[in-house]
């Protein structure tokens, strides 16, 4: 049977919860009201991450053991003060999407089952020209955590030694986010090359333990620097987010100092809102400073390998090589 709805006030808002005793966490018993909390409980630092980012919301209406799905267009119903931001898909095709203003949005959508939240790195007033250069970090298979924290480490002196400063964060499972605030002088390519020229400088520094090798079958044991995150349309789960993972662990920001002494699932619902209360937001001062890709485009366009494979869903791209297996790659492949 469902629960009775309650009502809760947030900011100038009263937003409904409706069956708030629904279980999302069956392994932690944890319910859709206690995930609803939480997100009051961080709204005024994740707003900050939010704030007039187109935000596509990853729903998981059934809880963590059902299908999730990513709302890429606002939900119908949505009340009068959801403001949206209109984004461009790679196909072309353009979707009005939530665009977070104000803290009784984040509760409000977390009632609709959302878990993470997966803003763009670009603000509403100019959509085409990111201000956030994101860099994933991917332990795969045979590598863990303790991995993606070294690899960052390399991460960081390469950023410094280019003049930048990067934030980092867990993604909430085994993963690394490291974010850095950039102008908005660039498009999405170009902000991609960077990522590349980037990553492709800490596998050469560090080849035994990093790799950008797009193929599965060539990354071996190695932590994989996503760089197609930084393609249009693709995202990050925020930092705050709630991840679909059965102890509702969460994407915490961290000083680089943390990041070697923690442990991911040291992170999740019932210990962010102490933490945060207690040690503040490690991201306070990203948007202290900002700056420029241009000594990253200047790697990427000095080394010889060039453009690097697209996902499957876009369209070709200039310059990219076969987007094919390379086990299966024929000489007349295209």
């Amino acid at each position: 049977m469902a629960s009775k709805a309650i009502e809760l006030t947030v900011g100038e808002r009263t937003v409904r919860v409706s069956n708030p005793d629904r279980v999302y966490f069956p392994e932690r018993g944890i319910t859709k009201r206690q995930v609803v909390e939480y997100y009051v409980s961080v709204a005024e630092p994740l707003l900050k991450v939010l704030r007039d980012r187109p935000t596509t919301l990853k729903r998981y209406v059934d809880g963590v053991t059902g299908e999730a799905f990513y709302q890429k267009r606002v939900p119908k119903g949505a009340p009068s003060w959801v403001e949206t931001a209109t984004i461009k898909f790679p196909s072309g095709r353009a979707a009005d999407e939530v665009c977070p203003t104000e803290i009784a949005v984040i509760p409000w959508a977390s009632n609709l089952g959302t878990f993470d939240f997966h803003p763009w790195p670009v603000r509403r007033p100019d959509v085409d020209h990111p201000d956030e250069l994101r860099v994933d970090l991917d332990p795969q298979p045979g590598t863990d955590f303790s991995d993606a924290v070294k690899v960052a480490g390399v991460l960081r002196e390469v950023l410094a030694d280019n003049g930048l400063t990067g934030y980092p964060k867990t993604s909430g499972g085994r993963g690394i986010h490291v974010l850095v605030r950039i102008r908005p002088s660039w498009d999405f390519i170009d902000v991609r090359h960077a990522v590349i020229g980037l990553a492709r400088e800490v596998e050469r520094r560090i080849p035994s333990l990093a790799t950008t090798a797009w193929w599965k079958e060539e990354r071996g044991e190695r932590v994989f620097l996503d760089f197609n995150q930084a393609a249009r349309d693709r995202t990050i789960a925020s930092a705050w987010s709630v991840r679909g993972t059965p102890r509702a662990t969460v994407s915490m920001p961290l000083t680089w100092d943390q990041l070697s002494d923690v442990d991911p699932d040291d992170f999740d619902i019932f210990t962010v809102p102490d933490l945060l209360a207690s040690q503040g937001d490690a991201h306070a001062d990203i948007d202290s400073a900002v700056f420029g890709i241009e000594s990253l485009l200047e790697l990427y366009a000095s080394d010889s390998r060039g453009e690097m494979p697209y996902p499957p869903d876009y369209p070709k791209m200039p310059g990219e090589p076969k987007r094919v297996q390379p086990s299966r790659a024929r000489p007349d492949t295209d």
